[in-house]
């Protein structure tokens, strides 16, 4: 496969986000990664673009490697998008994703910009890798990075790709194929629904997905539990996880949801929400606080309704498992394709399910569970599960516990403040932040050629 890198960092060779290609290309031999220095070069591409246009013509997959930088992409790379759109190449059916290093600040919005002007171009965009900075030099971050690509090759041989948000004046839901001769299965994937006979669309997504489903499937239908209530904000599971109420939905919540392998929200778009009924579901599982006794756990969705023009429900499903810490297996819609979409939401789940393939949390995720950090950490006292949740799990990373990395800073900062040191530093800056990932790649050379 011929693979067209797209470095949007201003500092080219240097960047910390193409370090990550270079342990990639270093893993995989047989592909060959061609990169452009777009960042860098930027005005030199404004004054002759053919290069680009010739090299993306041969391209099997466009990589777009970058830092993120204020909410979204370096201005480098939004100057060579322009220019990529203005060059009326055609990219349509070409494959493309993309690599980022960030601290996690609005990541999903500078992965949203590049993945919808993607789609403008028609191009086949799979969902990229969203790294920490620090995140390559350590094992976890290696094998995040291999993870993730070796997901995009199965998804490229598969054919799959993300939806193309499109907004439509109306929703006329496309009918699934009903499920044929479909086996009756329960227990490892939970589907959890609020289903009613009027959601004829629905319940057809529900059979097909059910049908075509490799493992046993559990259906627990939310209007069949008896609710007292809403939740009433006592804080009575503060202690011990019990709700006031004594309709048991905390067991069962625990017991006939949470002890699946996956679970399966399907649901009709009602209010831009996913109505009333899972609003008081939700609202109920404060019994567990803000513990993610669920993550890792593959979740994913079968909505009917127009789910592309409601922005703000797509920012709450990806965040709910952002700040869960779980895989996001797929979200099925009777949009458009919805047996394709079905199928394709059934095999990423048992790929999930197989592969644990667990991604390094986006924004969404890192700032949410910064909140939760500090929340708790406050209200230890009362929110004692979490509390002890949070000790056991090592979410108390507070910046303060790394005074190594902190008095580092302050050397950095005196010499960057003395202009004679500075100027004699030159490129040693540079060369000393990638020493740590020279050295990942220098250890995957000698593990390679042994």
């Amino acid at each position: 496969m011929r693979i067209l890198v797209i470095n949007g960092s201003p500092k080219g060779k240097y960047s910390i986000t193409w370090q990550t290609v270079n342990y990639l290309e270093k893993l995989n031999p047989q592909h060959q990664f061609i990169t452009i220095h777009a960042g860098q070069q930027i005005r030199k591409l404004e004054q002759d673009f053919s290069k680009v246009i010739e090299e993306v013509q041969q391209a099997d997959l466009l990589l777009f490697s970058y830092p993120v930088y204020t909410f979204i992409a370096p201005y480098q790379l939004h100057r060579f998008m322009e220019l990529l759109k203005a060059s009326g190449v055609d990219l349509k059916g070409k494959y493309a994703s993309q690599i980022t290093t960030s601290k996690h600040f609005y990541d999903v919005t500078a992965h949203r910009y590049i993945q919808d002007n993607c789609c403008d171009m028609g191009m086949k965009f799979i969902r990229g890798l969203s790294a920490d900075m620090d995140d390559l030099p350590k094992k976890k971050g290696q094998q995040e990075a291999a993870a993730f690509w070796r997901h995009l090759e199965w998804s490229m041989k598969k054919g799959y790709s993300e939806p193309v948000s499109t907004l439509k004046a109306d929703h006329t839901p496309v009918m699934a194929t009903p499920a044929i001769n479909r086996a009756e299965k329960k227990g490892d994937i939970v589907i959890v629904t609020d289903m009613n006979e009027t959601d004829v669309s629905l319940k057809a997504m529900v059979d097909r997905f059910v049908g075509i489903l490799p493992v046993n499937v559990k259906t627990v239908n939310l209007n069949d539990f008896p609710f007292s209530g809403g939740c009433l904000g006592c804080f009575n599971c503060a202690v011990d996880g019990k709700c006031i109420y004594k309709d048991g939905f905390d067991e069962f919540l625990r017991n006939e949801i949470q002890g699946g392998q996956a679970i399966i929200y399907a649901f009709s778009i009602n209010d831009h929400s996913m109505g009333s009924r899972f609003k008081l579901y939700d609202d109920r599982q404060f019994c567990n606080g803000h513990r993610t006794v669920t993550m890792g756990m593959p979740m994913g969705y079968l909505i009917s309704g127009p789910y592309k023009q409601e922005f703000n429900l797509q920012m709450i499903i990806e965040g709910r498992a952002q700040v869960g810490g779980n895989i996001l297996a797929g979200i099925a819609t009777d949009e458009t394709d919805p047996d394709g979409e079905i199928l394709a939401l059934a095999e990423n789940l048992v790929y999930a399910l197989k592969n644990k393939n667990t991604q390094p949390q986006n924004f969404y995720g890192v700032g949410g569970m910064k909140i939760f950090r500090d929340l708790i950490w406050q209200m230890q006292g009362m929110m004692k599960a979490d509390h002890k949740f949070y000790k056991q799990h090592g979410q108390y990373d507070f910046p303060q516990k790394k005074p190594g990395m902190m008095l580092a800073m302050y050397l950095v900062g005196a010499m960057l403040s003395n202009p004679k040191i500075k100027s004699k530093l030159g490129n040693n800056m540079n060369e000393g932040m990638l020493m740590p990932y020279k050295k990942v790649l220098d250890d995957l050379d000698k593990k390679l050629n042994k």
